[in-house]
């Protein structure tokens, strides 16, 4: 996003926990004006009060988006108290997972611009990924600054449907989660092999970042890169007649693992 274009836009942010605060540095470092952002937060930190930015104070009465960062369970709560920017052209973005575009438009009226989106946690590191979905009322020009917005925290995707936001909760959303998992299991399989218990934490995280951003770096595919590391009757082949077994390896493992967590997201999202 262009200078010119943060100094024309005024943004409310509900909520800076620590997604919230994440996407407040991201904004402020792409050059958005501290004084074109209003925080409303309850516990407003030191760090949020010194940025510069308005907190807790009268609000603009036309903002260009209001920002919602808050728990979905505080949006019934919260959220009635904005209605009266609803049904007008100020778009509301949401990064409250489980709450669907409907229950926005039923809190805020029919014709308010709502755009849906689930980031993750590495967004705190400027390395998220966001998926978003806007309802018919969004202008292509607000959706555009919107995805602007919200690459301030990574890379953003746009979807075709709302449903397939519990999906990408099941596999971005949750991911990170598994991720870390998977970290504490390389390190304590490597200490049952008679390695220190910090050396095997060292060589864990080391490997998954740097396979990590090796994959996202490559134009070969994962398969490929798999292929390349995997020498014939090697240590690596031998790992992976364990990992990549079809019925109780990895694979189905982690397809469980993701449908379980993309039920459990549309459970919430049916209430």
């Amino acid at each position: 996003m262009t200078q010119e274009n943060f100094e024309r836009n005024t943004l409310i942010l509900l909520g800076c926990g620590k997604m919230g605060s994440a996407m407040l540095k991201g904004w402020l470092a792409k050059g958005f004006e501290p004084k074109n952002i209003w925080v409303e937060d309850p516990y407003p930190s030191d760090w949020l009060i010194d940025l510069g930015v308005n907190v807790n104070s009268k609000l603009p009465s036309n903002p260009t988006f209001i920002c919602i960062a808050i728990k979905p369970q505080m949006i019934p709560q919260i959220l009635p108290k904005f209605s009266y920017y609803g049904n007008s052209q100020v778009v509301f973005l949401s990064i409250a997972a489980g709450v669907t575009i409907s229950s926005f438009e039923s809190l805020l009226g029919q014709k308010t611009p709502i755009i849906r989106a689930m980031p993750n946690t590495p967004a705190e590191i400027g390395l998220g990924i966001t998926a978003k979905i806007a309802n018919k009322n969004v202008p292509k020009d607000a959706l555009e600054v919107a995805g602007n917005l919200l690459s301030a925290i990574g890379e953003v995707v746009s979807l075709t449907s709302e449903e397939q936001m519990d999906a990408v909760t099941g596999l971005s959303g949750s991911g990170p989660a598994y991720i870390f998992y998977l970290i504490d299991a390389l390190a304590a399989a490597g200490h049952k092999q008679g390695l220190d218990k910090e050396l095997a934490m060292r060589l864990a995280k080391m490997t998954v970042l740097g396979g990590g951003q090796l994959a996202a770096g490559s134009t070969a595919v994962p398969e490929k890169l798999r292929v390349n590391v995997t020498s014939p009757n090697g240590t690596t082949e031998a790992g992976l007649n364990i990992l990549m077994n079809s019925e109780n390896g990895l694979a189905p493992l982690i397809e469980k693992t993701v449908a379980a967590a993309t039920a459990r997201s549309k459970e919430l999202a049916n209430g």
